[in-house]
């Protein structure tokens, strides 16, 4: 993830007057530009999950969105953060105006690759965080681990997981996610 160098802080309302063929996340007013396109591990990774996800959410209250889906952490304040993770969950339909999530998503779910891991594991780690997002997982596909982190009390706790493990999805009671399925492919 590279910075847009610049001296200006840009909005959501400037984000969405780009189109020069990138994506793009915001982040206090600093652009990123985005990978340009994710790897076939990346992208099986993400489908087996967002699957899991969807088949049990057929029904239910709460829906699953893959990349690319704005997310909007502070539309009432700045609307200076918008980024784009691989998978949410929202369970609060007021949030999504047809095009985006404005606040923040109960689960996010992101999937490493080498040029966005600091990116995931520090600056959304701590977004998330700061703005509430219940359940965050990072997903390490070179060593086949899941590190979840659930909000408590403003503070993340973390566990790891391996392939061989199941993660029971705290912000959907009664799911739990057979991660030798997600690695498989």
């Amino acid at each position: 993830m590279e910075a847009r160098q610049s001296e200006k802080r840009y909005t959501y309302a400037d984000y969405c007057t780009w189109d020069d063929g990138e994506r793009w996340e915001l982040i206090d007013g600093i652009p990123y530009a985005m990978a340009p396109s994710h790897s076939q591990l990346h992208q099986t990774l993400s489908g087996e999950a967002f699957a899991q996800l969807h088949n049990y959410l057929k029904g239910k209250e709460c829906k699953v969105f893959a990349a690319p889906f704005d997310v909007r952490l502070n539309p009432d304040t700045d609307d200076d953060i918008v980024v784009q993770p691989d998978i949410i969950v929202v369970c609060d339909d007021t949030k999504l105006d047809g095009k985006s999530c404005n606040g923040a998503p109960d689960m996010v779910i992101e999937i490493l690759s080498p040029s966005t891991q600091r990116h995931d594991r520090v600056i959304k780690l701590q977004l998330y965080q700061r703005y509430g997002v219940g359940e965050y997982w990072i997903v390490d596909p070179e060593e086949k681990t899941v590190q979840t982190h659930i909000l408590e009390n403003n503070q993340y706790y973390i566990n790891v997981y391996t392939e061989a493990d199941e993660i029971p999805v705290h912000t959907l009671e009664g799911l739990t996610m057979k991660l030798s399925d997600v690695f498989a492919g």
